[in-house]
């Protein structure tokens, strides 16, 4: 069973009480970044996420769209149990892989077949179940030799196919992905986009948060447009691409 469930989310972050009056309404003008608040304290504090109530079950492929600073990553990261609510309650039911932050279970200086162990442990994989896979899963990022090389020789392009394939061969019911799909070239971006699919087909339950409308439109069937935090419109992905559009004044390509 796979199911994400969030009521009346909100999270804070306090500021240093440093920050002037002028300053704050300064930035409070901004189109970028969550919304400046007083907190039950009467500290400052950024608020993220703001009064956010979702329900996400199988075969739900969720896209998270929105201006930076609008709330994507930070809401995957609640979504992984990574941030704790401030206020509200988090459900979260079945096994999660969370695809957030590459240097998430990853050591430099191990080799790439040593990651693919050390990070498969990282997402709950039993090492039985590493032994298994561990072929597959070099196969796919395409890496050949240089899996037997330190990760600290790898591009950014190379440790994001790593952390791509580990993370999409675990046996899970929840996949959190933040825009590492789009790295790499051409035909490992089709081979990542077809990868998830394959996911997806299995309901499994898919958020992905990503500034590419192609890779949205191509993996997800729903949309979550976020703005300063909150909820500006939720549906079928095509819908909310276009409202995202129209408020932008961009087209929905």
């Amino acid at each position: 069973m796979a199911l994400i469930k969030l009521e009346n989310v909100t999270l804070e972050f306090p500021v240093q009480a440093s920050v002037s009056d002028r300053r704050k309404s300064s930035i409070q003008d901004l189109s970028v970044g969550g919304q400046l608040s007083s907190g039950q304290s009467g500290h400052l504090v950024v608020r993220a996420l703001d009064h956010l109530s979702l329900t996400l079950g199988p075969g739900d492929r969720l896209a998270l769209i929105g201006h930076n600073g609008a709330g994507k990553t930070t809401l995957l990261r609640v979504m992984a149990k990574l941030y704790t609510p401030t206020h509200g309650r988090v459900t979260v039911k079945g096994r999660v892989a969370p695809l957030l932050n590459l240097s998430f279970g990853m050591d430099a200086d191990s080799t790439g077949y040593d990651n693919i162990f050390i990070r498969g442990l990282y997402l709950g994989m039993s090492k039985a179940e590493l032994k298994k896979k561990a072929d597959a899963i070099a196969e796919f990022s395409e890496l050949g030799d240089f899996l037997d090389l330190p990760m600290r020789t790898y591009s950014s392009g190379m440790r994001a196919r790593l952390a791509f394939a580990i993370s999409t061969h675990v046996e899970t019911d929840i996949l959190l992905l933040d825009e590492v799909v789009a790295t790499g070239d051409a035909r490992f971006f089709k081979k990542a986009n077809e990868k998830l699919e394959s996911f997806a087909k299995e309901s499994k339950l898919l958020v992905l948060a990503s500034h590419s409308n192609k890779v949205l439109r191509e993996v997800c069937n729903k949309a979550l447009l976020l703005e300063h935090g909150r909820i500006k419109a939720f549906g079928p992905i095509d819908e909310v691409i276009e409202t995202y559009a129209a408020s932008t004044g961009g087209e929905a390509r």
